[in-house]
């Protein structure tokens, strides 16, 4: 009987990267070889190569599956990748995937899927531009928006009166856009922490105070509403026409938006040097990682316990594991405290990946120690972003062969926040409209070359 040897599974063994993704978290060639499988088979679950399906998402939302806001959750995955690997064989996809969404005011609006996108759906994509810019991901073609403008674009439109309820909801965003849209009356956390998110590292990229005053209005906003406590519990979100009661507050607790709380106040600590976001963010980290880490493994609270998690919260673990690996980068004394979580979360992560005819797919509950049966684009999004999470920035493998030049934007090449240069030059900008100034290059090398390639008979 024909054998099927395969080089790659021989250095990945070698790097203990096989038999369920057992991966070594202290070496980053095990850790990149193993995040490139697990990115290889999530893209499987991406249908938008296939003629007469959507591109730039995991399918159509109408059948259930996929939300549309997922799509954009993807190309930041692969974003983070991408810059912390050097791998560039998903680029065309990438920049593909992030255009075609846009909609015809390039604010991340796409008429088509108006029954399907509230204000946190609009900002996830919009994060997702922001950070192709602030890594200098390859700019879209000539004639068509640049990341920067895009983020902006939504910036602006979720500033504007018409998408917030005044008097006592402070001025807050609304969790739908449209009025037609259920939840149009509800002010959830996580439309108004993204909105911060975004605010905070456009001030942060662009130096323009107006995104800083934005950010600072969002937090204040999130406290004044109880959503958010003085323990940094983080609250799902309270019915518009119950502001200011604390009897009506939806008390969920959600990973993703505390991760990208902390985010954001990690990055307005680095951005001001005020004590109060420094404050801030150990109060975050702290709370975030009692909440949400279940004996150093990342565990979503709220439902993995009563296996009720549906298709959206299977996603919320990549958020978790990037957002508290971003704010190591920008909030270096973080480190102490998050790396060990990252990594023993990541390792926990892959080690269950042992689905799939492939023996390699991998499942949503990471801290039982076995793979649970149930496979998707959620569960292979969330371990990959758990061993992106713990490379270093700018990482080049040692079989590495040839680079691909990019311009970046000096971010740290250290997750042990060790290294103290920060995710962005902060550079004069008088309106919020005003284009970036020139960021600083980078090269990038590109992870396991052909070494990717298939297998052959013996």
């Amino acid at each position: 009987m024909a054998k099927i040897f395969n080089p790659l599974a021989l250095l990945l063994a070698a790097h203990g990267a096989l038999a369920g993704l057992t991966v070594d978290v202290e070496d980053t060639d095990s850790i990149a070889a193993a995040a490139a499988l697990v990115a290889e088979d999530l893209m499987t679950y991406y249908p938008g190569n296939d003629p007469g399906n959507p591109v730039g998402i995991l399918g159509d939302p109408s059948d259930g599956n996929y939300s549309w806001w997922t799509g954009g959750l993807l190309w930041n995955a692969l974003l983070d990748y991408r810059n912390r690997t050097g791998v560039t064989k998903y680029d065309q996809d990438i920049s593909k995937g992030l255009i075609a969404q846009t909609g015809q005011n390039d604010n991340y609006l796409p008429a088509n899927w108006s029954l399907y996108v509230g204000n946190d759906d609009e900002s996830t994509w919009a994060m997702s531009a922001l950070f192709a810019e602030e890594i200098g991901f390859q700019e879209p073609s000539s004639g068509t928006p640049q990341w920067l403008t895009l983020a902006k674009n939504v910036f602006n439109d979720q500033s504007s009166d018409d998408r917030r309820v005044d008097d006592d909801c402070e001025d807050a965003l609304r969790w739908q856009i449209y009025a037609f849209n259920n939840g149009y009356n509800y002010i959830n956390s996580a439309t108004n922490v993204q909105y911060f998110n975004l605010a905070a590292r456009l001030a942060h990229l662009t130096g323009n105070e107006t995104y800083q005053d934005a950010a600072s209005d969002s937090y204040d906003i999130l406290t004044k509403l109880d959503l958010l406590t003085d323990d940094y519990d983080l609250y799902d979100g309270v019915h518009a026409d119950e502001c200011g009661s604390d009897d009506d507050v939806n008390k969920l607790q959600s990973s993703y938006t505390s991760a990208l709380l902390l985010e954001g106040s990690a990055v307005m600590y680095n951005q001001t040097g005020d004590d109060d976001w420094k404050e801030r963010v150990d109060g975050l980290v702290t709370r975030t990682l009692k909440l949400f880490f279940q004996d150093g493994v990342a565990f979503e609270a709220s439902c993995e316990k009563q296996n009720t998690c549906n298709s959206d919260m299977i996603f919320f673990k990549a958020i978790l594991h990037r957002g508290l690996s971003s704010a190591i980068q920008v909030a270096p004394h973080t480190s102490s405290k998050i790396l060990p979580a990252l990594k023993s979360s990541a390792k926990a992560a892959a080690a269950q990946c042992t689905g799939g005819d492939n023996g390699r797919l991998c499942g949503f509950h990471w801290s039982t120690g076995k793979f649970d049966g149930v496979t998707g684009a959620g569960q292979q999004l969330g371990v990959l972003a758990a061993l992106t999470s713990i490379l270093p920035v700018g990482y080049q493998a040692a079989t590495s062969g040839g680079s691909s030049n990019s311009t970046g934007s000096g971010s740290s090449n250290s997750t042990d926040g060790s290294d103290s240069n920060q995710t962005g030059d902060s550079t004069s900008d008088d309106t919020p409209d005003e284009s970036l100034g020139a960021r600083a290059s980078v090269s990038l090398g590109a992870l396991m070359g052909s070494l990717l390639m298939g297998s052959f008979f013996i």
